[in-house]
């Protein structure tokens, strides 16, 4: 089925139900399919329409959605992109993904038309440019388009990997891995109806994106927030005016939102409406996921994912998130296979460290022009995520990091998410990531990279002694930092994960710069 047909069948179940609400406007589902109908419309009155590839590239608002499901009737894919890509970033995108539109907004039509000019492609200004060509398509012809029937192996959505290891590349995801992730959504993650109340408050080009697909499936009304930024005392308002009954979240989001409910006096009581938070994206710590648990309640939905196989490895279920199983992603989603296995692929028994590999009906079809790629990543049907992990008897699993940020010291393995989870612990920590720096004598140096609470008055050399005292209380001494650098910010890439390769050069290279300084004034 055409993943558009979830849009037609809330239109036609739910017609004057609201829709998509945002800055204080609301539209029907009736409407919401109409527009759409306009923008598939117009996608096929293009002459250089290469696949009807468009690339959504702009803030979250209702034209996003509008432009999402017009692509998908009309039988095209959509390239969302984070809004805050540059334009060498965006250039690549559309270059490589052949599109013939770029959807934009004000914001960053600036960047969007200097791509188009490089690009041969077409540039449609989301709000007042988006209205006039839409009014006059229905103008001429207000019925509902008819959906192009698909293949289920057609491609709808091309998800390009965040590129943390090197350029993205862009996941095929056919309409029947959207149609299992959509049917999944609802049956595991959020039961919706037309009575709930969605809320998009993390970009509509990642998760939400496919939290969006489950919403519009059920016609269920979806408040999209309406700042670039995450403004956490407005979103508490937002959760309280209109009822919202779930969101999804990125972890910094969750952290955010915590650390302003406890200054507010806000807790769960008063957000009552609100049932369920679906979170995934980014690892998060046990500590602060008990800070989100005590201060707002047992609302927590945890999902495992990635772009080669969207929202649909592992979930911690709200009745899982219980202080033993924190540190889990929890357990396969039905439908899905996991497994650990060794470097010749092998399934390893329950409890040894291995990668995660994922099979089943919500992996993507392939790389987007990248056959050698696909060939590794996808082994007889089975994914390879990358992801070092093991898994319990039971079937919980627990990450340990990604196989490339794994670090080796002296010839042992320190997996950086278990130093982050106790370092985390200190009172004074807002974030924390940990990364290998070459070493002489080692082969790989434990360094911790620390964002903390405020620095006024703050001593950082007792900070650190403190911090290798907790380290030291919980932790082989093997795994332990042999130093701490205290940053304002970690560095993230546009969908909130930590650039540790470019974390590690940059440290790698200020250490480099004080030993040749400490040489030179030893020479002098």
């Amino acid at each position: 089925m055409n993943i558009a047909h979830f849009l037609r069948q809330s239109a036609i179940f739910f017609p004057e139900r609201p829709a998509l609400t945002w800055r204080g406007t609301t539209i029907s589902y009736r409407t919401f399919d109409q527009r759409a109908s306009g923008f598939a419309r117009w996608i096929d009155s293009l002459e250089f329409a290469r696949d009807k590839r468009v690339v959504l590239f702009l803030d979250n608002c209702p034209d996003l959605l509008v432009a999402m499901f017009g692509t998908f009737m009309a039988g095209g894919a959509v390239l969302p992109a984070n809004s805050r890509l540059t334009l060498d970033e965006l250039q690549f995108l559309v270059s490589d993904g052949d599109a013939c539109v770029i959807v934009t907004d004000l914001a960053h039509v600036d960047v969007a038309r200097a791509v188009a000019r490089l690009t041969d492609s077409r540039v449609v200004v989301a709000g007042e440019d988006l209205n006039i060509l839409l009014n006059g398509i229905l103008e001429k012809d207000a019925n509902v388009y008819e959906i192009v029937v698909m293949d289920p192996s057609d491609t709808a959505w091309i998800f390009y990997t965040s590129g943390t290891t090197g350029q993205p590349k862009g996941a095929l995801l056919p309409h029947s891995v959207l149609n299992f992730v959509t049917v999944s959504w609802l049956a595991d993650l959020t039961p919706l109806s037309e009575l709930d109340v969605t809320l998009h408050a993390a970009p509509l080009s990642h998760g939400a994106g496919f939290h969006a697909l489950a919403a519009t499936a059920r016609g269920a009304h979806q408040v999209i927030f309406d700042e670039p930024t995450f403004d956490t005392q407005k979103v508490l308002q937002i959760i309280s005016d209109f009822s919202v009954t779930n969101t999804w979240l990125v972890p910094t989001q969750i952290v955010m939102l915590t650390a302003k409910a406890a200054e507010l006096g806000i807790t769960g009581s008063d957000i009552a409406s609100l049932q369920y938070v679906v979170y995934g994206g980014a690892p998060i710590t046990p500590s602060a996921l008990t800070r989100a648990l005590d201060r707002f309640g047992s609302i927590f939905v945890q999902l495992l994912g990635q772009g080669e196989t969207p929202m649909m490895i592992s979930v911690l279920r709200r009745q899982d998130h219980a202080p033993e199983l924190l540190g889990s992603a929890g357990r396969a989603r039905p439908g899905i296979e996991v497994d650990i296995v060794g470097s010749d692929s092998e399934s390893l028994p329950r409890g040894e460290v291995g990668e995660l590999v994922v099979r089943g009906p919500s992996v993507m079809s392939g790389y987007l022009n990248r056959p050698e790629a696909t060939a590794e990543t996808i082994v007889d049907g089975w994914l390879h995520t990358g992801d070092l992990g093991r898994m319990t008897e039971s079937g919980f699993i627990y990450l340990l990091d990604r196989a490339k940020d794994m670090i080796i010291s002296g010839g042992s393995n320190v997996y950086a998410v278990e130093v982050e989870d106790i370092l985390a612990r200190h009172p004074l920590i807002r974030e924390v990531s940990v990364v290998g720096i070459p070493d002489d004598l080692w082969g790989e140096s434990v360094v911790g990279v620390v964002v903390v609470e405020g620095t006024e008055s703050l001593n950082f050399e007792a900070l650190a002694l403190s911090l290798t005292e907790l380290a030291r209380e919980h932790l082989a001494g093997y795994k332990i930092p042999r130093r701490f650098i205290f940053r304002s910010h970690l560095p993230r890439n546009a969908y909130g994960k930590v650039l540790k390769r470019e974390l590690r050069a940059t440290i790698t290279e200020e250490m480099n710069s004080d030993l040749d300084m400490q040489q030179k004034g030893r020479l002098s």
